[in-house]
């Protein structure tokens, strides 16, 4: 199964590009879309959305996963994000690839163990999971790594394709241990 994950950003996104088969890890791509700030941000976003739609074309990705937007007291920012991530969720649907969003912590407590976990824990974790020889330039690069190799940690739990654990345990009520006293 192969995964992009996006970190979303107006002036440098992130995309990385990951391969699991069983519980191997393997990086496909990785690296950054880079606009400049004296570009409008039409032109930022369609750059974003090409380059994002030729990441797919190239790799034919399985699965997209994108970090959720943070609560920011920049109202500006916020919006600017919102819109990275909007063409980028329109790239994946326009190609007909599922769509998951992930929280920052979630995506940092999957790959860390530590929802408060700095950019280059999950850098260092990143390099050590996929084996990377050479450290990327870019946190975003390494981030957007990271919400892939969240969304395949999340795909192969064992309650994927469920809503929750309550239907999971419905669906497997054989799984269930009871309390033998």
């Amino acid at each position: 199964m192969i995964i992009l994950g996006v970190d979303p950003g107006t002036l440098i996104a992130g995309y990385g590009v990951i391969e699991r088969n069983g519980a191997a890890l393997t990086l496909l791509d990785v690296g950054v879309i880079r606009n400049s700030g004296s570009d409008s941000m039409p032109l930022r976003l369609k750059r974003i959305y090409s380059t994002l739609c030729g990441v797919i074309e190239r790799f034919h990705p399985d699965e997209f996963a994108i970090e959720t937007a943070f609560y920011s007291k920049n109202a500006q920012s916020a919006l600017k994000i919102g819109q990275a991530r909007g063409v980028s969720i329109l790239a994946g649907v326009n190609h007909e690839i599922p769509v998951s969003e992930y929280a920052p912590r979630e995506v940092k407590k999957a790959v860390t163990g530590k929802g408060a976990a700095s950019k280059e824990q999950v850098q260092y974790m990143m390099m050590t999971m996929l084996k990377l020889k050479e450290t990327p330039k870019h946190f975003d690069s390494t981030d957007a790594l990271a919400v892939a190799v969240c969304h395949a940690f999340r795909i192969s739990a064992p309650r994927a394709g469920f809503k929750d654990w309550k239907s999971y345990i419905e669906a497997h009520p054989e799984r269930i241990i009871k309390n033998r006293r």
